[in-house]
């Protein structure tokens, strides 16, 4: 009878499967359960604060609308939804540039920490189609620093764009 060793990779398999069991079980050999990190806040993205204008009211649409811009916001840590979070929104549409008051509004989230807000279709800036989205302590009641966004589109054409924050508490 000829016995086979077991090669390189099955050794190496082998390893990380009892280090795995290891990990899972712990020193006592109980299963524990995985502990989750918290979650960690949104830094500010460069060019992100471009063209922003402190305190843009807080509005049901911007322009004419027809492209959507939606997201969520939580807290650092725990991940908790955060209601009544002001977000200004603002990008260079079909209707105005970036720089002009019209293309500039904000909204609210709701009880589950979402918002959406309808704008005009956004249209390439600089070869890149993209909006840009803040939360500001200044005019958002000061419990989270403050988070700017610059998210860029797929495509184009789509007709939404999502950005989501994760806010550390001030």
């Amino acid at each position: 009878m000829i016995r086979k060793l077991p090669d390189r990779r099955a050794f190496l398999a082998a390893g990380a499967a009892t280090a795995g069991a290891a990990l899972m079980t712990g020193a006592s050999g109980l299963i524990v359960p995985a502990r989750a990190k918290g979650l960690a806040p949104t830094p500010t993205m460069r060019g992100g604060s471009n063209n922003y204008i402190p305190g843009a009211p807080i509005v049901e649409r911007i322009g004419g609308g027809g492209f959507w811009m939606t997201g969520t916001v939580r807290r650092a840590g725990d991940g908790a939804p955060i209601r009544g979070a002001r977000i200004q929104i603002w990008a260079h549409t079909t209707e105005g540039h970036e720089r002009e008051e019209r293309s500039h509004g904000a909204t609210l989230t709701d009880a589950d920490g979402t918002f959406r807000l309808e704008m005009p279709q956004i249209v390439p800036a600089f070869g890149q189609a993209h909006g840009h989205l803040a939360y500001d302590s200044g005019y958002g009641g000061g419990e989270f620093q403050t988070v700017f966004l610059r998210p860029l589109m797929s495509s184009p054409e789509d007709t939404s764009l999502s950005a989501d924050f994760v806010l550390e508490p001030a």
